[in-house]
């Protein structure tokens, strides 16, 4: 009987409220359980550098597309977040800067873009669905913040549905935040 209440309760709260919940109650987070996600100002950044953060093989968190990188000529960028993290880095505001004015005055001046959170395979479905969507609020947050207007931007989640990684090196390239125009 429990069971069957357990899943009515858990079927009508959000992956984020129930991760808040398995948090406050103090439990050990292991890997594959929900975990809560870092609640961050909008347009604030961590500004770490690589080399305090372990585990980062690279700079940025933020994948633009060769579209947009091209139409306002910004030097391409890894993408890549720490693991359960939606924290941008110091390292994402030159190119995400460069995003904003392009989109406000400059050549793509009121064209949409879209916003694509993805997470490594490691969290459990609705977690990784739930983190990639900080990622992308965390990415539209701060691109609000320098000028660009909500309504020219949409985020999303696949979580780790388009995950390849193996080992951390792949996991790394699995958290990004793609950049794309709107269709």
């Amino acid at each position: 009987m429990e069971t069957t209440h357990s899943r009515t309760i858990l079927g009508t709260v959000s992956p984020a409220t129930i991760a808040l919940f398995l948090f406050a109650c103090g439990g050990e987070k292991q890997m594959h359980a929900a975990a809560p996600l870092p609640i961050e100002p909008v347009g604030q950044t961590n500004m770490q550098t690589t080399a305090q953060v372990p585990n980062t093989p690279t700079a940025s968190n933020v994948a633009i597309s060769e579209e947009v990188l091209r139409a306002c000529n910004i030097p391409d960028s890894d993408a890549y977040f720490r693991f359960d993290s939606s924290q941008l880095t110091g390292f994402d505001q030159q190119p995400l800067d460069a995003v904003a004015t392009c989109f406000t005055s400059g050549p793509m001046a009121r064209r949409r873009l879209e916003l694509i959170g993805h997470a490594d395979p490691r969290g459990a479905p609705a977690y990784n669905v739930t983190l990639g969507q900080s990622r992308a609020d965390a990415v539209s947050g701060y691109l609000t913040g320098h000028g660009m207007s909500a309504n020219n931007l949409s985020s999303t989640s696949r979580g780790a549905m388009d995950a390849t990684g193996r080992d951390e090196t792949g996991w790394a390239h699995d958290r990004r935040v793609d950049v794309v125009l709107a269709r």
